[in-house]
């Protein structure tokens, strides 16, 4: 290709589609209110959902602890796990495979843990997230309430954000 030829094709390129930045972004709104969408590009999450993936990583520690601690599984009386009896085995009869087996058994056994930790972590921040959501509401609801239990005027309600 001449250089001739490609500086043409850049140009033809370059007239099909404006210069300048352009971001993806959710369309406006139809209806012209200038707000990004109807409401379908907002993260919305209900307390059933937090608590459902709070669940599903509450069931996998479970899981996890249960059917991947391969340090523990087997073990003998001295609380040495079956592969890395296999490793001290493999080791004491000289075969380079054993300390690389007791290497990858350590790197999983860390790797499991700091799993287990991140399903903890997100299983009990869910838990509490959707507890406090749940007192952030009562809250919110009690307090557009009058004394005598009545409901706020939207009217009054509207006051606030101005």
């Amino acid at each position: 290709m001449a250089w001739d030829e490609w500086e043409q094709l850049k140009s033809a390129a370059g007239e099909r589609q404006p210069t300048g930045m352009r971001l993806n972004q959710v369309p406006a709104d139809p209806g012209g209110s200038g707000t990004s969408g109807s409401g379908t590009g907002d993260l919305v999450v209900s307390q059933d959902d937090l608590g459902a993936v709070g669940h599903d990583a509450f069931v996998l520690h479970g899981e996890l602890s249960k059917g991947a601690d391969l340090a523990g599984m087997g073990a003998d009386k001295s609380g040495a796990g079956s592969t890395m009896q296999a490793s001290s085995e493999l080791t004491r009869n000289n075969f380079a495979l054993g300390p690389a087996l007791g290497t990858a058994l350590s790197m999983w056994d860390t790797s499991l843990k700091t799993l287990l930790q991140a399903c903890a972590h997100i299983s009990n921040h869910l838990d509490y997230s959707k507890a406090q959501h749940a007192n952030d509401d009562a809250l919110i609801a009690a307090s557009l309430r009058h004394r005598d239990g009545s409901a706020e005027s939207w009217s009054k309600i509207n006051e606030y954000f101005k």
